[in-house]
C-alpha cells in the first residue's frame, strides 16, 4: 500500500521533536511538578488550537504555547516570569527524537521529496529543525498558519498537496499524535502512525494504514 509514495510529510511536535525535553533540561529547577507542567502544557496547548478553530478565533501557535504553559505554571501554583521565559525559550531548541535523523537520511538517498506540516509557527519550525541538525533534510517546511486554521481541518493538509505538487495518495504522512493521523487520513494521505507511547487506537474515522513505534521502522514500511 505504500509502493507509489513519492512523498513523506512529517508532523513536527512529537513526532520529530520531544515535547517534553524543554522541562526535562531544567528539570532540576522544576522539581516533583516537572513532568505534570510539562504534560499539562501539552495537553492544554493541543486543546487550544482545537477550541480556537472551533471558535474561528485563530491565534499564533506561539501565543497558544505561552498561554497553555500559563495555565499549567497557574494550576501548579509555579507562576514565576523568569522561569516562564526560559520554558518558552527551551521549546524553540527542543530535541530530535534519536531515530530521526537516520530515517530522514533514508528518504533523502532515495529521492523522496520531505516536508514537515505542523501547527507550529514558520519561525518555530525552522529553529527547532536548525537546532536538532535536521534542516537541510526537508524540501519544505509548511505551517498551518498559511491556512489560518489548525489541525485537523482539511485545509491544512492540502498545504502539502498544493507545495510539493504530489497527490494526496503518493503522499505518506507520518505522525505520533493518533488524532492528527485520522485527520490526515480522511483528507487521503497514506498514513503511519508512530505511536511511541504504545497507546490503544483512536475511536475515529480513517485509521492508519501502518502502526511503528519510532521512525527507524520507515523505510521497511517504504522498501527502502
Amino acid at each position: 500500500m505504500f509502493d507509489e509514495i513519492e512523498a513523506c510529510v512529517f508532523d513536527a511536535y512529537g513526532t520529530l521533536f520531544d515535547v517534553h525535553s524543554a522541562a526535562a533540561r531544567i528539570r532540576d529547577e522544576l522539581g516533583e511538578s516537572a513532568d505534570s507542567l510539562s504534560a499539562i502544557w501539552r495537553e492544554r496547548q493541543l486543546r487550544y488550537t482545537w477550541l480556537r478553530s472551533l471558535m474561528g478565533q485563530h491565534e499564533s501557535f506561539w501565543q497558544i504555547t505561552g498561554d497553555a504553559l500559563d495555565y499549567a505554571m497557574r494550576l501548579l501554583d509555579m507562576e514565576d516570569p523568569a522561569l516562564r521565559a526560559r520554558l518558552m525559550e527551551l521549546y524553540l531548541r527542543l530535541d530530535a527524537y534519536p531515530d530521526a535523523r537516520d530515517a530522514l537520511a533514508r528518504l533523502k538517498a532515495a529521492g523522496r521529496k520531505t516536508a514537515i506540516l505542523s501547527n507550529g509557527d514558520m519561525s518555530m519550525l525552522i529553529a527547532a529543525a536548525k537546532n536538532a541538525d535536521v534542516y537541510p533534510m526537508f524540501d519544505r517546511i509548511l505551517s498551518v498558519e498559511s491556512a489560518g486554521m489548525y489541525k485537523p481541518h482539511p485545509s491544512v493538509y492540502l498545504l502539502a498537496v498544493d507545495h510539493l505538487k504530489v497527490p494526496p495518495e503518493r503522499i505518506a504522512f507520518l505522525s505520533s499524535n493518533g488524532w492528527d493521523v485520522h485527520g490526515a487520513g480522511a483528507f487521503g494521505f497514506a498514513t503511519v502512525w508512530i505511536n511511541r507511547s504504545g497507546e490503544p487506537p483512536e475511536r475515529l474515522p480513517a485509521p492508519p494504514r501502518a502502526e511503528i513505534g519510532t521512525l527507524a521502522g520507515l523505510p521497511e514500511i517504504l522498501g527502502l
